[in-house]
């Protein structure tokens, strides 16, 4: 099993790195790093104590607004998705709210919050917050009536429903908008940490590209990327280990 699980991984950075080879031979290496020097200038910057300190600010920037969304979102998602008067409440505020961009609020933010580590964090929640929120909501609502009903009748008080019923139909969506939740993150990362801040790779690459050092910018890109992948895997692999009763 970890053998198939590895192979995909290994032929799609093997075809990554071969076209990646390609291009930077078409464009030049000035321009383009092949990934040979990319990868040399990597071994260098991992051997630094502050590359790890951009890699350490960007990482708990991620999982610190994750966090605030998950804990603010899911639980307001699970009551909106079990409660029809409550959703028909807040069901306009939701709609009208959504589809507004909330990176135009950074200013605001970061006004409010300051340009250190609380304003990035509070952007990326409010971001993800409205996708984790309507996508919790609509997986609680799938609990039929049948189910109500039957748990009625066994017994079961309302802390109950939500904890053996609500809950665990509800996980696969809510694993589902984490996964996607992270490359959001990681895009809203990239941006928030270009604005007032000495650390993290946002301003790693920024600052890469300002010097014209481009084999340092695809090592903040690899840093970036790696961050993503691991937080994405992680997500995948506690949806397997708490949804076991899917694979039944």
């Amino acid at each position: 099993m970890r053998k198939l699980r590895v192979m995909p991984y290994l032929g799609t950075i093997l075809a990554v790195i071969w076209l990646w080879y390609v291009f930077s031979l078409v464009l030049g290496n000035n321009l383009l790093p092949g990934p040979l020097p990319t990868f040399i200038r990597l071994v260098e910057e991992i051997g630094q104590a502050w590359f790890w300190k951009h890699i350490q600010s960007s990482a708990y920037r991620i999982l610190a607004g994750l966090a605030c969304a998950f804990l603010t979102a899911v639980p307001l998602g699970l009551l909106l998705g079990s409660s029809r008067r409550l959703d028909r409440l807040f069901t306009p505020f939701i709609y009208l709210s959504y589809p507004i961009p909330k990176i135009v609020f950074l200013p605001i933010i970061l006004l409010l919050f300051g340009l250190g580590d609380a304003g990035k964090i509070i952007l990326i929640a409010l971001i993800i917050f409205f996708q984790l929120l309507i996508t919790t909501r609509d997986s609680a609502r799938q609990v039929g009536r049948e189910m109500i009903y039957a748990f009625k009748s066994l017994g079961g008080n309302r802390w109950h429903f939500f904890r053996h019923v609500v809950w665990p139909v509800s996980l696969p969506g809510i694993f589902t908008s984490l996964r996607i939740g992270v490359g959001i993150a990681v895009a809203v990362l990239f941006f928030v940490e270009s604005i007032g801040t000495r650390y993290g790779l946002g301003f790693y690459i920024i600052d890469a590209w300002g010097r014209a050092d481009y084999p340092a910018m695809f090592v903040g890109i690899i840093g970036l990327s790696g961050i993503g992948i691991v937080l994405y895997e992680s997500f995948d692999l506690l949806e397997k280990r708490a949804c076991q009763w899917q694979r039944s």
